[in-house]
This record gives C-alpha cells, structure tokens and sequence, in this order.
C-alpha cells in the first residue's frame, strides 16, 4: 500500500481549507502546511493543493462563497501545472459539476478527472458511466481515469498522471524563467 499525504474522512465536506503539501522528489510526501496560500516556492519544489470541496460540503453560504473565491485565485497561480478533479463514478454530473467544467475551462488549465468509487458498480457499469460522464464534460478519454481506492483500481495510473503532469509544469516553468 502506498504511502498518505492527508487523513481522508467518511463523511463529504469535512474540507474547509486549503490544504498544502510539499513534495519532493526522492523523499516521501510531507505536509508544508494548512492555509489559504502556498509557502514561497523554489525551483524543485512541487505543491500539492487540496481544495475544499462544492458539492456535498456541509457549509454555510459565506463558506460557499469564501471556497469559490479560493478556488479563482488557485486557477490564476501561473504555476499551476493542471487539477485533478475527483468526480464520484456512481453520479451524473451534476449543475455545480457543470459551473466547475466551465471554470477549469475558462482558465485554461489541463485536467484529469479521477472518476472514485469505482468498486461501488459492477465492473461493465463502470466503462458506461465513465463514458457517459466524458460525453457529459466534453472529456477526452485521456482526461479520464477510473480509480477505486479500496480495490486500488487505477491508483498507480493516477500517481503517474499526477507525476508526469508535475515534472511537464516543472520543466515549462523553468523554460518561461530562462525565457
């Protein structure tokens, strides 16, 4: 099993901040810390953000509307290398899925959508709610993964997106600084 970064809860909208990780290449994952802004960076340091989540976040209005503003400042960081957007397999997308698509499309930025809950369908549900979302999102197939964290179904694939992504925007950074 491989290592954690963060503790996850059972319960949805349990994230109420920004959470930030540092990662290091050859080292294991380690927490940076936990505010609304990342710590100043340096040419190989690679930040993981975890964002509160819009759909089933348990929060007040202003909380709603303080998480939409983090989230516009976070897809203007000119550093940002791409988002993994987690989306549960078992739901069509919903209206606040929708305004986040439009979103991450309006800034530009790459995305992966990680569809989770895989083992909660039968496997051959699995590719026809995953196309189905994909169609729904205007997703190419490359954008897509399916993961089960209990079955650990595509979990090494997404790590590798995730890497592979990371050390591109590493690389394009350091090639607009020489620039």
């Amino acid at each position: 099993m491989g290592s954690r970064i963060a503790r996850v809860s059972g319960t949805p909208g349990k994230t109420q901040l920004m959470n930030v990780y540092e990662l290091r290449p050859g080292s294991r994952e380690q927490e940076a810390g936990t505010s609304g802004t990342a710590p100043p960076t340096s040419p190989r340091s690679l930040y993981l953000l975890d964002l509160p989540g819009y759909g089933y976040a348990r929060a007040s209005q202003a909380d709603r509307a303080g998480h939409r503003r983090l989230l516009r400042g976070v897809l203007r960081r000119p550093r940002l290398a791409g988002v993994v957007w987690l989306l549960d397999i078992r739901h069509q997308p919903s209206r606040d899925d929708l305004a986040m698509h439009a979103a991450l499309d309006d800034a530009g930025v790459p995305v992966l959508a990680a569809l989770t809950k895989a083992d909660k369908v039968p496997r051959g549900q699995a590719a026809r709610r995953r196309a189905a979302i994909e169609a729904a999102l205007a997703l190419s197939a490359e954008q897509v993964l399916v993961t089960s964290t209990r079955r650990r179904d595509g979990v090494a694939d997404l790590r590798a997106a995730i890497t592979a992504r990371a050390r591109n925007g590493l690389r394009e950074n350091d090639d607009a600084a020489t620039a």
